[in-house]
């Protein structure tokens, strides 16, 4: 099953929720809202959802500007905008007290929820997302790679074959990648493109990329766990600091798997979050 929830973000912008399993139908364990990434969308999680399904309510959120949320203007696409839209899904699907589970930009939007409403979050999963700032360099690289894609794709083949292979950014070849951006793409008359706007996504980049949030991270007092893919974008040792600095902080990392742990080790990632869930309920 696939339902949507409709949920009403900040400045009334209209958002898309999604639960890809029935619910628990008794008494189960806490509710669990997952954020994607930057380019991602809700439906990216829904494995995930399927394997929490037996012990919880879990939702999946199209964040702003993705999916089949709506696109508000780029100016609308800012830092308290995201973060004021998971506090409006928490409270508008009855989540809260949740665990919130974030991958890259959902896992700072996360984080940054976590320490403004500790009321609302009872856990804390950050997938992959570095606490330093990355700088302009790197975001002038983001936009270098936005100019390299070969758009309009002619086939959904060519989506995948093309971040899965020929993306000059590729140290070898990666068939989840190359997956997880074919559900990020729609058919148009002339081919396949992305359903986001490039331009508004290096904006909504650019409202996070060169601040520092380690002192977000001090002020988040729930369990959190901080997991990285062995060949993320997290590096062993910043995340192991952000362990250090959350005050109560976790770690996990998953071998043989990248940015994207949940497509690279889908069973690894499972194993990781339930336990952690489990740690929770009996704390």
């Amino acid at each position: 099953m696939a339902r949507r929830i409709e949920v009403t973000g900040a400045g009334g912008v209209r958002l898309a929720a999604w639960e890809f399993a029935e619910p628990p139908k008794e008494e189960a364990g806490p509710g669990v809202l997952l954020l994607h990434g930057l380019m991602g969308r809700a439906a990216h999680w829904a494995p995930t959802v399927r394997g929490l399904a037996g012990r919880h309510r879990a939702v999946a959120l199209d964040q702003r500007g993705h999916g089949q949320s709506a696109q508000p203007p780029e100016a609308a696409c800012t830092r308290e905008a995201y973060v004021e839209d998971a506090e409006a899904a928490l409270e508008q699907l009855a989540l809260a007290p949740a665990v919130l589970v974030g991958h890259a930009m959902g896992a700072l939007t996360a984080w940054q929820l976590a320490a403004r409403r500790p009321d609302l979050v009872r856990g804390l999963v950050i997938c992959d997302m570095r606490a330093s700032a990355l700088g302009a360099a790197s975001q002038a690289e983001w936009a270098d790679w936005f100019r390299s894609w070969p758009l309009p794709f002619p086939t959904l083949a060519d989506v995948r074959r093309w971040f899965a292979e020929d993306d000059p950014r590729l140290e070898r070849p990666d068939p989840a990648r190359g997956a997880f951006y074919a559900e990020v793409m729609h058919e148009s008359a002339d081919g396949w493109r992305p359903l986001f706007d490039p331009d508004r996504m290096l904006r909504t980049r650019e409202t996070w990329v060169h601040d520092a949030h380690w002192d977000e991270l001090t002020q988040v007092r729930c369990p959190a766990l901080v997991v990285r893919g062995l060949d993320g974008e997290l590096g062993r040792a910043e995340a192991q600091e952000m362990v250090r600095v959350l005050p109560e902080g976790r770690y996990a990392e998953i071998p043989d798997a990248g940015h994207v742990p949940h497509y690279d080790q889908p069973a690894a990632w499972q194993g990781v979050l339930d336990r952690f869930l489990g740690e929770l309920e009996t704390s």
